[in-house]
């Protein structure tokens, strides 16, 4: 532990004006997110009278067709400038969610263009993860990796405490569609963000090839699989992540069906314990610094599996209710934990001319799996029963720490790089 640090006491370290920007970008567009949550089901049910298939097709084809078409982007993304390219993804994102506005007040707007513009933005959204986790590597030095990465965590979580309600409200006076506008606009703020951030980005690394080959889209992949930290860390959250979201439209027909909690209460069971991931985050750092990195992310990663199964246990009326919260709280908590701490180790992990590539191949396989997985439980929710499916669900989730590293990564060789510039 650092002299003089307490447990969640640690002194604030200023990250910069540059991260401040990239920061605030980052705060806009997850609030204008969050504030469109829902909208594209709600258009297509409201707008387009679109029945259950399609609209679980918009939820599942989208992400599942948007990661197929990421996966050239990460390596394209690795040799050019990391600012420019999170510029045209916000822009992109912008243009593409705006058209539905514009194609709305027309009269042309069809569930084709929903599923397009899904596709599009699910893409955009994969590049500019990779793409912004290069960029933070070069902006700031390792040792506030984590730093960064907490408050980015703790912005997420107070978003998805904040937009929903906003979103509801505005989608209640405005319609669904001016919150997809909402979200367009946050996007174009962002870009303006990102813009602003200015100084100096050192140049990427040269590319060996002239020509990309097909080869060169599965070096993420590779790198990833190569690694003896990186890779039980790889398929530890593409299974977690995969089984949580894959019970959550069963959690849904369970809730709202044969328990007959009302809309509100659904949305109460999942917004108010996102206050758990707030406090989580915050708590990040202070743990590492007094327990070490890979203690934190061992133990949080254990902990955060042994929430989803008492879902199986979900009942009627207000006790059911708490259930759900409790159980919610806790593992969002966890995760609020586990999340800077992982994002931070996996960024220092991986060479610095690897990393647009490497979060791609990690995002990439994180949407397929959770929209693979998500189509399974649907089938076995249909043959077992939606709490069995949970139940199973959240029995699998209790075996993912098996795939957490079991000891501290060595370090990585030395390289040569630019010295990161702060404002």
């Amino acid at each position: 532990m650092r002299g003089g640090h307490r447990l969640g006491r640690s002194p604030r370290p200023r990250l910069g004006r540059r991260f401040g920007w990239l920061w605030a970008a980052y705060g806009t567009s997850a609030l204008g997110t969050w504030l469109a949550f829902g909208a594209f089901e709600l258009i297509a049910v409201r707008v387009l009278h679109a029945g259950p298939a399609e609209v679980a097709a918009l939820a599942a084809v989208g992400a599942a067709v948007g990661a197929a078409v990421a996966v050239p982007l990460g390596p394209w993304v690795e040799f050019r400038r990391k600012r420019p390219v999170l510029i045209a993804m916000d822009l992109v994102r912008c243009a593409a969610l705006l058209s539905i506005p514009a194609a709305f007040a027309a009269g042309v707007l069809t569930f084709l263009q929903l599923l397009l513009v899904s596709v599009v933005v699910a893409a955009a959204d994969i590049t500019f993860r990779a793409a912004s986790g290069a960029y933070l590597k070069t902006l700031l030095p390792a040792e506030d990796l984590l730093v960064a990465n907490a408050r980015f965590e703790s912005t997420a979580w107070t978003t998805t405490i904040v937009g929903p309600p906003l979103g509801g409200a505005a989608i209640g006076l405005l319609g669904p569609v001016a919150t997809v506008a909402a979200d367009a606009v946050s996007y174009l703020l962002s870009a303006l963000g990102i813009r602003a951030t200015g100084g100096h980005e050192p140049p990427p690394a040269p590319r060996k090839a002239q020509r990309m080959r097909a080869r060169d889209l599965l070096d993420g992949w590779r790198y990833i699989l190569a690694d003896a930290t990186l890779r039980p860390l790889f398929f530890n959250t593409a299974l977690f992540n995969g089984l949580v979201m894959a019970a959550q439209p069963l959690l849904a027909v369970l809730m709202l069906g044969r328990l007959g909690f009302t809309p509100w209460q659904y949305g109460l069971a999942f917004a108010a314990p996102s206050i758990g991931g707030l406090f989580g985050a915050r708590l990040a750092r202070p743990l590492v610094s007094r327990f070490g990195s890979h203690r934190v992310l061992v133990a949080s990663g254990v902990l955060r599996a042994l929430w989803p199964v008492g879902l199986a246990f979900l009942g009627p009326g207000s006790g059911g209710l708490l259930l759900v919260m409790g159980v919610e709280l806790g593992l969002i908590f966890c995760c609020g934990v586990f999340n800077p701490v992982y994002a931070a180790h996996r960024l220092e992990r991986t060479a610095t001319d690897r990393v647009a590539r490497t979060l791609s191949a990690w995002a990439v396989t994180t949407k397929a799996s959770t929209a693979l997985l998500t189509a399974v439980w649907g089938v076995l929710g249909s043959v077992l029963g939606p709490r069995a499916a949970i139940g199973l669900a959240g029995a699998l989730v209790l075996a993912t720490p098996l795939l957490l590293p079991r000891r501290p990564a060595a370090a990585l060789p030395a390289a040569p790089e630019a010295a990161p510039h702060r404002a």
